[in-house]
């Protein structure tokens, strides 16, 4: 049983070593499209009816000349593949040698956040009453329309509803550990209602 041992791990060394590290996907796709050529071609050289004798004729005249060829060349798509997987994995260490860690790119993030926030704190209390207004203002200028009324009237109550759905599900999956669910903005339905039932107190 010692015997068996030794044997199997230089087979095994050696297909570690022959196997590809990020090509292995080129190499599969290449047999899957061999096989489905593979399975068409006999599909088709089966059901071409009289004329599979001369089918079977340049077949055998193709495999006569192209055989000894193929003999020859069959193991270079294999070899290119190789050297150019294994150039990849230079560039990936080298690249890797460039690119901060996840711990340096997270602290980057931090810092990053923690000089822009405030100014962005900022400029949103600034613009967000402007932008409410324009927003009253495109909302009156769009009703003064004709049939627009109509219309925001059947969609306003979909488009709250729809909002509604959308703020649960942030929450609850914010609540269930969902970490990019933590960062999505929730729509602020209350504050919409509000500015736009004032502006139609108003009308």
């Amino acid at each position: 049983m010692a015997e068996a041992d030794p044997k199997s791990q230089p087979e095994k060394v050696q297909s570690e070593e022959e196997r590809l590290k990020y090509l292995e996907f080129v190499q599969v796709a290449a047999l899957h499209a061999v096989l489905c050529f593979t399975r068409l071609y006999g599909y088709a050289k089966d059901n071409c009816g009289p004329l599979k004798p001369g089918i079977e004729t340049v077949e055998g005249t193709v495999k006569t000349v192209v055989g000894p060829v193929y003999d020859k060349f069959q193991d270079v798509p294999v070899e290119v593949l190789k050297f150019v997987d294994r150039k990849v994995d230079e560039s990936v260490s080298k690249l890797g040698c460039h690119v901060p860690s996840a711990d340096t790119a997270s602290g980057l993030a931090k810092t990053l956040y923690a000089k822009c926030e405030p100014a962005a704190t900022e400029l949103y209390s600034k613009y967000e009453p402007v932008a409410v207004q324009y927003a009253v203002s495109a909302w009156r200028s769009l009703n003064r329309l004709p049939l627009f009324p109509q219309v925001a009237r059947v969609l306003v109550p979909t488009a709250a509803y729809c909002s509604e759905k959308y703020n649960e599900t942030v929450r609850c999956t914010a609540e269930n550990g969902c970490m990019v669910c933590s960062y999505l903005p929730l729509v602020p339905t209350e504050k919409i209602a509000r500015v736009f039932g004032a502006d139609e107190a108003e009308s």
